[in-house]
């Protein structure tokens, strides 16, 4: 009995220990790209092609030269949050709508339908690149906040209706009800019963949304060629070095450090809410 009981936790010691293995090895493989680009950023210029694991002297002159007035990165991030909160916006005032009528509403070719929201995430971006700038152009719509928001809006919104009528067919028909019942009308339950009750969702979906809206890069770089237009992504990929062929590696990793970090301090931050968005229903 102590023999095969021994054995049992052996086999759970081995089995944690190959957990926490696997855990480490995904950390490393997703950090480590971005560990690396905050050591070159911290690099001075003669020494970004050194392969220390810590830089030696640290030096800001990269992000010195990110801040500088000239290259109009500062505006280029309030561009992106522009971009990336309005589209958060009306995706989740869109998406909330047309989720809970799918997951709530009957009606016909309601699957179908759901099928074709989902399909419409499968087209490439660049496929979409040439006929988009053709239509922007002839409505006047280049070099606009618009002509990059409502692209993204196509890229974010299927997303956003699959997670949340998945959240909303989790919450039971009978909390409706029960409001219809004390008075309340369909309106009402939906937004004093479902709406609380779904918020881990609907947050698990704004973050995702923003993040992918944030880090969309080809359209904004097809559809607005005005330097105080572009959003911060197309800034950093078109910095240019001292003598205009030189390739400013720092510069670029200071700048995609500024970029992410707040990405990682969201999620960092919000990672209860999100786990809790992904994992919880209206049962629990």
């Amino acid at each position: 009995m102590s023999d095969s009981t021994g054995t049992r936790r052996r086999r759970l010691s081995v089995r944690r220990l190959g957990d926490h293995a696997s855990l480490v090895a995904v950390a490393v493989f997703c950090l480590g790209p971005f560990y690396w680009m905050v050591v070159s950023s911290l690099r001075r210029t003669q020494d970004i092609f050194d392969s220390a694991p810590l830089p030696s002297p640290v030096s800001l002159d990269n992000y010195r030269a990110v801040f500088q007035p000239g290259n109009g990165f500062v505006r280029a991030l309030g561009n992106s949050l522009v971009v990336a909160g309005v589209t958060t916006i009306l995706t989740l005032i869109v998406g909330v709508f047309a989720a809970y009528a799918l997951a709530r509403l009957n009606f016909r070719f309601k699957r179908p339908v759901l099928a074709l929201i989902v399909a419409t995430s499968m087209f490439p971006g660049s496929l979409l690149i040439v006929p988009l700038l053709k239509l922007f152009t002839d409505i006047g719509w280049i070099n606009s906040y618009q002509a990059m928001i409502v692209p993204n809006l196509s890229f974010a919104l299927p997303l956003a209706v699959w997670n949340l009528t998945a959240f909303f067919r989790q919450l039971p028909f009978e909390l409706e009800q029960a409001a219809m019942v004390d008075g309340c009308g369909a309106g009402q339950a939906f937004r004093k019963i479902i709406l609380p009750l779904a918020a881990p969702g609907v947050f698990t979906t704004a973050i995702i949304t923003f993040v992918v809206a944030w880090n969309e890069f080809m359209i904004a770089l097809a559809m607005v060629n005005d330097q105080d237009m572009k959003t911060a992504n197309v800034i950093v990929a078109q910095f240019t070095g001292q003598h205009g062929f030189d390739q400013p590696f720092g510069t670029q990793m200071a700048a995609g450090v500024v970029v992410t970090v707040p990405l990682v301090i969201a999620v960092l931050v919000f990672q209860r809410r999100i786990v809790a968005g992904l994992t919880s229903g209206g049962l629990k």
